[in-house]
């Protein structure tokens, strides 16, 4: 006879454990066992718990190829949440079949053991095949706008299966936050009132009780109509995105040497440019757009061109601002030396362009909507045994879930950027199309973005100091990861799992574009381990870098702006204190406005910061160790930074390990 010692783990969250009766299958190289009942006397599973059984057999099985769980209904219909199995062989040889799903009523699951596989390794691939047929049938793509990458068919997260959904302590964290900023603003009456701010007095005492206490808001407010101020954010703010090193001026902002000279301390623009540091925002993605009606009110967009210096302290200064793209007599070039007003006027006017090109594409599009289409690509193509799949798993994490309701809630008909934003409308299709028509492979690898735009050297860049050194963190784990599982660039060319992932990711995500050299194949190891890290950075790193700040530096509305009121000026010397007040969004837009914000960057409870990872996925001691330093190198980061900032006056925190999640979970 032989004996197999099974171990079950139900997972420590709410309503994980089950009443149901549950049955368990092993199934062996050479028989499998009867299929058994694993908890007798109806005690259920209870959350947390751990519980063993045998199971007795009178041949050897051989080597264990999957188990398969399923349930039947006890009394009511109920679910079940296995973390994993662990199985001792007759010969003390311990198995961990890896789940972390959930098991409906009258349903099945199939496992693997947590060793993981290539394609052409599996000695028994029906079960393998047999999965990806059935995931390909529940993970459909569909087009959510023409020109921009597809995303789940699901209309709303019901139509996820559980384990993709959010858990219940984040679900209740969400809906509670949103609830609790909600109900602020409907007791101080502010959500529907559509009259302009008197005073930008009158602001900070109606929205004084969302700043205080947090520090880099209360600096927001103190410094936003500074000019230090306005150029340190293109650097290490929001979005650190947009600018770039300029060599020579756009033919279309024609900035003259007797404009800027006295912002450059006497210098020339044609001798800071040769000593780079002259540098470029233009927001010519925001081109023609027409503007959003909010409250029955057409809103305006600009799309400027802004003209920085870095001067020999390392401090960026903003020292011309074009509006608009076309030059002419209507569309004056605004220095540091005009009015208080103009000027004042004309950087806000940036500021709001800079939301929507933030919000659209370097938040929603190049972090949430790529990250959808790599978790659905790896749903789709590849089955819990292969090594990519557990690498990237912990990265997936609640992706579909918020991205089907950011859909639903924020830039469907009557969702928040719809009725908040200037941007929203048809303005927010159109700027999907074109931030989809312009991605490119080297844009979304953070040491390939920064020579790109010039950026190598530039003084005081916190966002490129510690993003390039999680980018290596993140690509020494992957490396180290994958070489243990791919022996060869030859291993990398015969994994057909590996080719449908790539090929989708190409054709659903990138839309077959070959402009954006985004690979639709993998001939070396090498191409895979920058392709993965990128995956992962751009869920995890780049992520937190366009979201967690979105409150500190939004919170402050003259800072960040969702909609402007009035056209940008034409003309010099009009603008006041009353016109300026007049373009800043009305009340009711403007708490609405910071309400989601604050929502958009409050972590919950449910908070798995990178490099932790709940789940035990594999067991092969390379993988283990590999997982351990990545780990150790994350703390190594995160003290690093927390160091560097305790003299800085603004520290720059967002890129810290500690506070940037595994996955695109907010």
């Amino acid at each position: 006879m032989f004996t197999y010692t099974i171990v079950v783990y139900t997972g420590n969250r709410a309503f994980a454990g089950s009443n149901d009766y549950i049955y368990l299958q092993l199934h062996g190289s050479r028989a499998d066992s009867a299929e058994t009942q694993i908890n007798t006397s109806h005690l259920g599973f209870m959350p947390g718990s751990k519980r063993a059984f045998q199971i007795t057999c009178e041949e050897s099985l051989g080597e264990l190829v999957s188990a398969k769980l399923h349930s039947e209904k006890f009394v009511t219909e109920d679910q079940w949440f296995c973390d994993k199995i662990v199985v001792t062989m007759p010969d003390n040889k311990i198995i961990l079949f890896p789940c972390y799903r959930w098991l409906g009523c009258d349903k099945q699951l199939n496992l693997w053991p947590a060793k993981a596989t290539l394609p052409f390794q599996d000695t028994h691939p029906n079960h393998r095949n047999e999965h990806l047929k059935r995931q390909k049938e529940e993970y459909r793509w569909r087009e959510y706008v023409k020109g921009v990458p597809q995303v789940i068919d699901a209309e709303t997260t019901d139509d996820l299966p559980a384990e993709l959904r959010f858990s219940f302590t984040k679900g209740k964290d969400f809906l509670f936050n949103a609830l609790k900023t909600r109900i602020y603003l409907k007791l101080k009456h502010l959500a529907d009132d559509t009259s302009s701010w008197e005073s930008l007095s009158e602001l900070q005492k109606d929205t004084g009780c969302v700043i205080s206490g947090n520090k880099t808001l209360e600096y927001v407010r103190e410094h936003w109509d500074k000019d230090e101020f306005f150029g340190y954010q293109y650097l290490s703010g929001l979005n650190p995105m947009m600018i770039q090193r300029c060599s020579k001026l756009p033919e279309n902002f024609p900035v003259t040497e007797e404009m800027v000279k006295d912002s450059m301390g006497g210098s020339t623009l044609k001798q800071e440019m040769k000593s780079g540091n002259i540098f470029l925002a233009d927001y010519k993605m925001l081109d023609g757009l027409v503007g959003n009606v909010i409250h029955g009110n057409l809103q305006y967009l600009a799309a400027p061109l802004v003209l920085l210096y870095s001067n020999p302290n390392g401090k960026l200064f903003p020292i011309a601002i074009q509006l608009k793209q076309e030059p002419g007599e209507e569309n004056p070039i605004f220095l540091p030396s005009d009015s208080e007003w103009d000027w004042k006027l004309a950087k806000t006017f940036v500021r709001n362009a800079e939301f929507g090109v933030h919000e659209v594409d370097f938040h929603f599009l190049r972090t949430h909507l790529l990250s959808e289409v790599f978790a659905v690509a790896t749903l789709r193509n590849l089955p819990p045994p292969h090594p990519l799949y557990k690498l990237l798993f912990p990265h997936i994490r609640y992706t579909l879930q918020i991205n089907i309701m950011a859909r639903n809630k924020l830039i469907s008909k009557d969702g928040a950027i719809n009725k908040y934003a200037g941007v929203g409308g048809q303005s927010l299709t159109e700027v999907l199309k074109r931030a989809t028509a312009s991605l490119t492979y080297s844009s979304l690898c953070l040491p390939d973005n920064i020579a790109e735009r010039g950026l190598e050297t530039v003084p005081n860049y916190y966002y490129r100091d510690d993003g390039l050194k999680l980018w290596s963190i993140i690509n020494k784990y992957v490396d180290g990861f994958l070489c243990f599982y791919y022996q060869s660039d030859e291993h990398v060319q015969k994994d057909t799992e590996l080719r449908d992932w790539i090929r989708e990711i190409h054709k659903y995500g990138f839309l077959g574009n070959i402009n954006s050299d985004i690979p639709s194949s993998f001939q070396t190891l090498a191409e895979l381990d920058k392709f993965v890290t990128m995956v992962i950075f751009t869920a995890s790193g780049q992520h937190a870098a366009v979201n967690n700040g979105q409150f500190e530096y939004g919170g402050w509305m003259p800072n960040y702006p969702s909609a402007l009121r009035m056209p940008p000026p034409t003309e010099k010397d009009e603008a006041t204190e009353e016109t300026f007040l007049e373009t800043l969004p009305d009340i009711g837009t403007t708490v609405n406005g910071i309400a989601v914000l604050k929502l958009l960057s409050t972590k919950s409870t449910d908070h798995y910061p990178l490099g932790k990872f709940p789940e035990d996925l594999y067991d092969e001691r390379v993988p283990v160790k590999v997982t351990e330093n990545f780990q150790k190198d994350l703390k190594e980061l995160s003290s690093f930074i927390q160091k560097r900032n305790k003299p800085l006056v603004l520290p720059y925190t967002y890129l810290d390990p500690k506070k940037i999640d595994n996955s695109v979970a907010i």
